[in-house]
C-alpha cells in the first residue's frame, strides 16, 4: 500500500548522527574529526548541519557528550542537541535516541551522518520529495552507488526504534522496498575517515 501523503503540510524531520568517536581519523581518540575545518574554517559537523537544516529546519543532532562541543556550535544549534549516553554501544543507539525525539505528528525522517559534509542541499530536498510522494525508504544514488543520507517514512519508525548495535538501519534497506533517488552528487559517497578526506567540493 502506498504511503503517499498529499497534504501540503507534510512534516519531515532530520536526524544528524554526530556521536561517533572517529577512531579511523585518530586511533588515540584525541582529535575529533567532526571539529576539523573542512572549508573556510567551517567544521565538518557545522557544514553537515548547515546543509541539513537548510533543507530540513526541524533537525535533531545526536551527540555523545555536549561538553565535548565548542560553545559556538552549541549556541548555533542548541535547540537541536540530543545527548545519547549509550553512543559507544553502536550507531543504532544514537539513531534510536534521535528517533525518540520525533514528535507524533512527524510524517518522515531523513537520517544523515555528521562526517559527510559534502552532501548537497538539493540532494536532501530530493529525498524529502520522494518521501512526500510515498516512498517508504528513499536512498540517493550516484552513478549506480547508493549513499547517504537515507529517508524513512513514519511507517518504519517502530522498526527504527528496535535497532541495536553498530549496523544502523542497513537491515531495513534489505527488508523493505527502497526508492532510489538519482542525484548528481558525489557527496553522498564521501565521508571523513582520514585527514586527507577533509578537502573536497563545496556542497550547495
Amino acid at each position: 500500500m502506498s504511503n503517499f501523503n498529499p497534504r501540503n503540510d507534510f512534516r519531515c524531520h532530520a536526524i544528524l548522527l554526530a556521536a561517533g568517536r572517529g577512531r579511523r581519523f585518530d586511533p588515540q581518540g584525541q582529535i575529533s574529526k567532526l571539529h576539523q575545518s573542512v572549508q573556510s574554517n567551517v567544521s565538518v559537523v557545522e557544514q553537515s548541519a548547515r546543509h541539513l537544516t537548510s533543507a530540513i529546519p526541524q533537525c535533531h543532532i545526536v551527540v555523545r557528550d555536549a561538553s565535548d562541543w565548542p560553545a559556538s556550535f552549541l549556541q548555533q544549534f542548541s535547540s537541536s542537541i540530543v545527548v545519547c549516553g549509550d553512543a559507544d554501544l553502536g550507531m543504532a543507539h544514537s539513531l534510536v535516541s534521535g528517533v525518540q525525539t520525533l514528535p507524533q505528528e512527524c510524517d518522515a525522517v531523513v537520517i544523515a551522518l555528521a562526517d559527510m559534509p559534502f552532501v548537497t542541499v538539493s540532494t536532501i530536498k530530493a529525498i524529502v520529495q520522494a518521501l512526500k510522494e510515498g516512498a517508504k525508504i528513499a536512498v540517493p544514488v550516484h552513478q549506480g552507488q547508493r549513499g547517504n543520507p537515507v529517508g524513512f517514512s513514519k511507517a518504519l519508525f517502530g522498526e527504527l526504534l528496535q535497532l541495536r548495535g553498530d549496523q544502523g538501519a542497513r537491515a531495513l534497506l534489505k527488508s523493505y522496498p527502497v526508492s532510489e533517488v538519482l542525484v548528481n552528487d558525489t557527496g553522498i559517497l564521501r565521508d571523513i575517515d582520514t585527514p586527507a578526506d577533509l578537502s573536497g567540493p563545496s556542497a550547495i
